[in-house]
């Protein structure tokens, strides 16, 4: 058995704002022919997603209901609003309303996960399923970082 380390950028597709559930998107980049962070090659081991920008966010939530993504907004959006009606909210607003509460979300959710791998596959539980949450209005260019390491089959 050989030890595994490799890493590989993803892009994500451009999503608008909101919790988006991306694991299909992982899972296939990363088991691809031409992935060069395959986790198919993996006994058991590890793969570490991190989000190279700080105004959108990675969990792990549920991943059958979309409503619990849609409530999952609501409820971010109403710790963090943005400043719509110019009270002063905030001090940072030089790049929009929605530029300084989507720094907060992100803080609160934050910007990786980790999630093991057994026997060349993503080792979530029943109802798991890795979210990508966008804070920003209009749709981005978002690119994670994966790291694939462990133990080879």
């Amino acid at each position: 058995m050989t030890t595994t380390y490799a890493q590989q950028q993803l892009t994500l597709p451009s999503l608008g704002r909101g919790s988006h559930l991306i694991t299909p998107h992982i899972t296939s980049a990363l088991s691809s022919s031409s992935s060069t962070a395959p986790i198919s090659d993996i006994k058991h081991g590890l793969l570490h997603l991190f989000l190279q920008h700080t105004s959108c966010a990675l969990s792990l939530n549920e991943n059958w209901d979309e409503d619990v993504r849609a409530d999952m907004s609501d409820a971010l959006d109403g710790l963090a609003p943005e400043d719509t009606k110019g009270k002063g909210l905030y001090r940072h607003d030089a790049e929009g309303t929605d530029d300084m509460p989507a720094h907060v979300k992100s803080s609160l959710i934050g910007a990786s996960v980790s999630v093991p791998i057994t026997d060349g596959r993503l080792a979530l539980g029943t109802w798991q399923g890795i979210w990508f949450l966008e804070f920003r209005n209009g749709k981005q260019r978002r690119k994670v970082l994966a790291t694939v390491q462990g133990v080879g089959m």
